[in-house]
């Protein structure tokens, strides 16, 4: 290895580890990618076959750039409009395609990208009908549940009339244990009180479920689909901001419910992706509304042995207007300001390709891929095929959820939200607080 080679390398290595991405880029073909989750995984995976290629000269190779999630969106913005060469691909989001067009270039996928996704996931990385980006993951959510102690629950009639007096308790009615595929929110958050030994001391866990509760716009996304089962929206047809409503009151008081009495960890305030997935394959939760890209670890007998086997993954629960969940795209598109375009594009029409897909998907991506290719790895990806059910059957988006200022409104929420479940303040304040700002941010 040269001088020069080290020096690159450890120059990157200090980006990395800095965030600062105000110079230019270092290695061949820079990738900027989002950080410490499944993604990340099969990024790599995705890199490491690619660079392998003996088709692949040394000049068009490879290197992955990460930073925190924290801030990541409004860090990226800064860099792309001050005109970085610090990284030829970067990271988009559906929500946020709008937002760094004006300092991207359309991109050109493999010939083999619609038969790959089809043309409802291209759209996904697609603005002013151009093509932005190369869908590489899904995003929606599962409720991942403990399948042996509800069945248990089910053929135990003293523990179906203690449920019945703990939903009577805390939610003011009588109810019946579900299978968690028939679940309304209710039916959760009774479950959830049911097995919380603060709640009930003989529940064979110590939460019935796990908050993320940290204030993280991400953590809005996973919670959002409860008010929108009631319900919400961001606002109506006309603009005007809707959210200080009852249905937004509903996903609200539920989530407090729950914190409350013990159905969640007290340090949930502090707890994202990592965390929650950490207390739920401890095997002391009963339940947990998490992001499809949980599953493949969440059931992977190595990696989560106490529940790898007894957890299945079904769509969030109901309310009275229907079953939703979240939904968005991720995806990598070409900086304007790139210094090797050639290599980047070339990269991103592999990725775009079969064999990249079925790379990124066995290395626990979540790409939406169509029936003929996911067949390919359903037996070891499952979770892949709900994926692409769910989407179709339940996927949303609110009103204005891919404007300019999206992100601005999912961070307001979290702010406020998270507010209102800390105690900080009241639940009245907290909705007034995020309509006066919707409003201005939406206007």
């Amino acid at each position: 290895m040269t001088f020069a080679t080290i020096r690159k390398k450890a120059l990157l290595t200090a980006v990395c580890v800095s965030g600062l991405m105000a110079s230019p880029a270092l290695a061949e073909v820079t990738v900027l990618g989002w950080p410490g989750g499944p993604e990340e995984v099969a990024l790599r995976a995705a890199a490491d076959a690619y660079n392998a290629k003996a088709d692949v000269a040394e000049g068009d190779k490879v290197e992955l750039l990460f930073f925190n999630r924290d801030g990541f969106w409004d860090k990226l913005q800064a860099d792309l409009a001050a005109g970085s060469k610090a990284f030829d691909l970067n990271l988009l989001a559906t929500y946020s395609i709008g937002r760094y067009a004006p300092f991207m270039e359309p991109v050109e996928l493999s010939g083999e990208a619609k038969a790959v996704y089809g043309d409802a996931v291209l759209s996904t990385m697609q603005y002013q009908g151009k093509q932005y980006g190369v869908p590489t993951d899904l995003s929606l959510h599962f409720m991942y549940a403990r399948k042996d102690l509800i069945d248990a629950l089910l053929n135990d009639e003293a523990g179906k009339a203690k449920y019945a007096e703990i939903a009577e308790k805390y939610l003011g009615k009588k109810l019946e244990p579900k299978i968690p595929d028939e679940w309304t929110w209710d039916d959760y958050a009774a479950t959830a009180l049911y097995f919380s030994q603060a709640v009930n001391s003989d529940s064979p866990t110590r939460y019935g479920t796990v908050l993320q509760l940290k204030n993280l716009l991400f953590n809005i996304m996973v919670w959002q689909s409860v008010p929108r089962a009631y319900g919400a929206d961001w606002m109506d047809d006309s603009g005007k901001i809707t959210v200080n409503s009852d249905a937004y009151r509903k996903g609200l008081e539920i989530y407090k419910l729950l914190y409350d009495n013990g159905a969640t960890p007290k340090d949930s305030l502090s707890y994202e992706f990592a965390e929650a997935n950490a207390a739920y394959t401890s095997g002391q939760v009963a339940a947990m509304l998490q992001w499809n890209a949980a599953a493949s670890d969440l059931t992977n007998k190595e990696k989560s042995p106490a529940v790898a086997e007894v957890t299945e993954a079904v769509a969030p629960p109901a309310g009275p207007k229907g079953r939703f969940t979240h939904i968005h795209g991720l995806g990598f598109g070409l900086n304007k300001n790139a210094e090797n375009k050639e290599g980047a594009t070339k990269f991103l029409k592999w990725l775009s390709s079969k064999e990249a897909a079925l790379i990124y998907a066995r290395n626990n991506g979540a790409p939406a891929l169509t029936p003929d290719v996911v067949k390919e790895v359903a037996e070891s990806r499952p979770d892949l095929v709900k994926l692409g059910q769910f989407a179709g059957k339940y996927g949303y988006v609110m009103n204005g959820g891919t404007s300019a200022k999206a992100l601005s409104v999912y961070e307001l929420q979290a702010k406020e939200f998270t507010g209102y479940w800390s105690g900080q303040q009241s639940i009245d304040d907290a909705l007034a607080n995020t309509e006066n700002g919707m409003a201005d941010l939406l206007k």
